[in-house]
């Protein structure tokens, strides 16, 4: 199964991926955590030690391996468009608590239709995971809809859009429904996060087909306490795990 899940700048994506991240694994399944966001904090959501997490660098900005496996440097312009890449999972990857990290990063371009050595090695790594390993995997995309312009998630089983209830975000929601689609991914749900009260949940129910909606996640202030003291919200908030794990049920019946 694999999985990218989006939505706008501060809804809450990486926490969502996290968690979900950790109950597949709590399963005993292969879980494979990807970050595609430039401001990579999944791994602190998923309960890795500062230690490790000082450690890791982004295979966006490993130039020594992306020259190796492109052909790409300073004095030469052409390059590889089918790198290998199938041992860098593998390979770079981190694991704590039965989930492997593997740090993407982003590439920063001026504009959409980026074609360097980064992009097509990423764009080829997401490839890899995507249509060659039997893992349950699970990217946390970054914010916005620039990835979906690039084409690097074509293929996925599904999208999970992670809103809040205001119009901005349900219009981010109806974007990447229609971009998703373009690319040939079908399933595209929501999930409607930090939901204080009756007004916000009618709100949600009222914007989102009934068939679209995953469920919702209530606000909880122990999100809040866990990122303060640099935990998982896995470990400090059993009611958010327990909305989760409802609505990976859910993405079960449907994959």
């Amino acid at each position: 199964m694999k999985i990218a899940v989006t939505g706008k700048g501060g809804v809450g994506k990486t926490t969502f991926a996290a968690i979900l991240a950790r109950l597949y694994a709590d399963e005993g399944k292969e879980v494979l955590a990807a970050d595609v966001d430039p401001d990579a904090n999944l791994g602190l959501a998923l309960g890795f030690s500062d230690e490790v997490l000082e450690s890791i660098v982004p295979i966006s900005k490993m130039r020594k391996l992306v020259e190796e496996r492109t052909g790409a440097n300073s004095e030469n312009r052409f390059y590889k468009l089918n790198p290998q890449v199938s041992d860098i999972p593998d390979t770079y990857a981190k694991t704590a608590n039965g989930v492997k990290l593997l740090v993407l990063g982003t590439v920063e371009t001026a504009g959409s239709g980026c074609v360097c050595p980064e992009h097509v090695m990423l764009k080829r790594i997401i490839n890899n995971l995507i249509l060659h390993r039997d893992d349950v995997v699970i990217m946390d995309m970054e914010a916005g809809l620039e990835h979906l312009g690039r084409g690097t998630t074509e293929n996925m089983d599904q999208f999970i859009v992670v809103i809040e209830p205001g119009a901005r975000s349900v219009q981010t929601y109806k974007n990447v429904k229609r971009l998703a689609h373009e690319l040939g991914v079908e399933q595209v749900h929501v999930v409607a996060n930090k939901v204080r009260d009756g007004r916000d949940e009618a709100f949600v129910r009222e914007k989102i087909p009934i068939e679209d909606l995953l469920g919702v996640i209530h606000y909880n202030p122990e999100i809040m306490d866990a990122d303060r003291q640099g935990c998982s919200p896995y470990e400090f908030s059993k009611t958010v795990v327990d909305e989760i794990r409802v609505m990976k049920d859910k993405i079960d019946q449907v994959s």
